[in-house]
């Protein structure tokens, strides 16, 4: 078996929509100053991407947005991440979903075939005088095979679980850049006047940060929610999926500082769609939904997922002993 591969789908599932965070490093230099890179510098690489054909056509699907809707800029921008959220990422999440749980449903039977190739080839290795070492070799070397053939007659190969990453976090890249641009004039003067005034509440000047650091603030608490609900399934989690958890973990509270540092129109997009991200993931823990969605039931699955979910929030965090 490929253990790498089946952590790493796992994972996936677990870190929920926080795996977008992974592009934070790469909006964090194009930001940061908040302005384009100085002259004499125009070959920087983060400069180039944020010029680049898919951040100008994230940029015109956000101006048509808001000439369609008609909306005020603060909520074309909550309307743009629910939007992508809704029609690009959910039905990825729920291929996902279905690989997922195929790969589940395949680990007994690979068990199973796993522990007669052990004799076969332990019985196969005396009559040839094999050493330990070569048994090992051929053990994994047929195991490999026997494994792929399930992959290939299930249509579940886990390197497929993560077609939403691919997808998600340049997408999320893309839009941020785009937000990015508009608030700091790089696309037209005349959208950076209306994002200045087109923000709502304490953050009325879109182009600015939130000095207030309501929304980084809120932004980490809920990208921490999410890797705690996903981290608290009753599955038992491998070194590397401990790993990638405590990861994300501090990814969340790395992001903090960053959303305070850029201006409120991206904060506000990546909390908006954090938000819908973890409303997706809740949704497709319904029995219900997951039925509809065609995912098949696995051993871990429960008939009271949102109950479990608080249980086991409560039982982790609980003071009582």
């Amino acid at each position: 078996m490929r253990p790498g591969m089946w952590r790493l789908a796992r994972s996936l599932r677990q870190g929920g929509s926080s795996w977008q965070l992974c592009g934070a490093a790469v909006v964090r230099l194009t930001v940061a100053a908040g302005s384009p890179a100085p002259n004499g510098s125009p070959g920087r690489w983060y400069e180039w991407l944020a010029q680049s054909i898919p951040v100008h056509w994230a940029e015109d699907g956000l101006v048509a947005l808001q000439a369609a809707a008609g909306l005020p800029w603060w909520a074309a921008i909550v309307c743009g991440g629910a939007l992508l959220r809704s029609a690009v990422t959910l039905p990825l999440a729920a291929h996902q979903g279905r690989l997922l749980a195929k790969l589940e449903n395949l680990q007994p039977e690979i068990k199973k075939l796993a522990e007669q190739l052990r004799y076969e080839v332990s019985v196969r290795g005396r009559q040839l005088g094999w050493s330990e070492k070569v048994a090992r070799f051929h053990f994994k070397k047929n195991l490999r095979r026997i494994i792929t053939e399930l992959y290939i007659r299930d249509n579940c190969h886990p390197f497929k679980a993560t077609l939403l990453v691919w997808v998600q976090i340049p997408m999320w890249v893309c839009v941020s850049l785009a937000l990015r641009n508009c608030s700091v004039g790089a696309l037209d003067s005349e959208v950076q006047e209306q994002f200045s005034t087109g923000g709502t509440l304490w953050f009325t000047d879109l182009t600015a940060p939130d000095s207030t650091w309501i929304m980084p603030v809120s932004l980490g608490l809920l990208n921490l929610l999410i890797v705690e609900i996903f981290a608290s399934q009753k599955l038992e989690a491998s070194r590397f999926q401990k790993l990638a958890t405590n990861f994300l973990r501090v990814l969340s509270v790395v992001m903090v500082p960053v959303a305070a540092t850029v201006p409120s129109s991206m904060a506000l997009y990546w909390l908006s769609s954090s938000f819908m991200g973890l409303c997706h993931n809740l949704l497709l823990r319904s029995p219900t939904v997951r039925r509809l969605c065609c995912i098949p039931r696995t051993k871990s699955d429960s008939d009271t997922p949102y109950r479990d979910i608080v249980a086991a929030l409560t039982t982790k965090y609980s003071f009582k002993k």
